[in-house]
């Protein structure tokens, strides 16, 4: 059975806004609404009413939204405890280890700093789906804007711990910039090969690459791989420990053009 019915609405540049209606209930979800027209618009569209926003962590282009719509629907916004001064119109401060229940379905935070210090994320495990905000993107991740590469990397194997067919929404369109970096790094993979091919027929059609799953990241993405020894091995860094090997990869992707 369907748990969820998940639009996901394109918004300023690059952004994913996913909006989420649990089907036994009809509650409605806003996640990192980005741009409230552009949310409120979809929702008409719809015809759906939301009574929640998610959010994973303060920068604008997941905030921007939450006072306007807070105005318009009267919904509750729910935001990471860490973050909370920076969080317009937070009502429920969460961290890891809480629950914020959307309609029937249950969704566990999870505390993954890292981009940002006090960044979260939202397991719903019924649904087999969670929702990362900036920590993890398809074939990549966030940058370290406020966190360690060891807090990133302990952050991301939260992550990566989760079942294999769970669902993964993150908030950007960035995959065909991160597959060209996965190439670049990860050469030998022919998991990683197949994606690309993939990928690259989606975006010719102007289709997402979001949501990914788990066990696609697991077999593609580098920031995942930092303790698989063949990927070791193509970064030249065999004997190096997984965070040494994650903060290079993470290091070269900042600078790779």
């Amino acid at each position: 059975m369907t748990m969820f019915d998940i639009h996901l609405l394109p918004c300023l540049s690059d952004n994913y806004v996913p909006l989420v209606r649990d089907c036994a209930t009809g509650t409605v979800a806003i996640v990192d609404p980005a741009d409230a027209e552009a949310v409120a618009a979809e929702l008409d569209r719809l015809g759906w009413h939301p009574s929640l926003i998610l959010n994973t962590h303060h920068h604008f282009d997941h905030v921007g939204g939450n006072l306007e719509l807070k105005a318009r629907y009267g919904l509750t916004i729910v935001g990471p405890a860490r973050e909370a001064d920076r969080i317009p119109g937070i009502d429920r401060a969460v961290a890891g280890g809480d629950t914020v229940m959307l309609g029937a379905e249950a969704g566990h935070v999870f505390d993954v700093p890292g981009h940002t210090a006090g960044h979260i994320a939202y397991w719903f495990e019924g649904a087999k789906t969670v929702f990362v905000g900036d920590t993890l993107f398809a074939a990549g991740c966030g940058r370290l804007f406020e966190g360690t590469p060891a807090q990133m990397w302990s952050s991301l194997n939260k992550l990566a711990d989760l079942p294999g067919d769970t669902l993964v929404y993150c908030a950007h369109e960035y995959t065909e910039s991160n597959i060209r970096f996965a190439r670049s790094v990860d050469p030998e993979n022919a998991a990683l090969h197949v994606r690309e091919v993939s990928v690259h027929a989606a975006r010719r059609l102007n289709e997402p690459t979001v949501p990914t799953t788990i066990a696609v990241e697991l077999a593609t993405n580098p920031f995942l791989r930092a303790d698989v020894p063949d990927f070791v091995r193509a970064m030249h860094m065999s004997g190096a420990d997984p965070i040494t090997v994650f903060a290079a990869t993470r290091k070269a992707k900042d600078n790779f053009r």
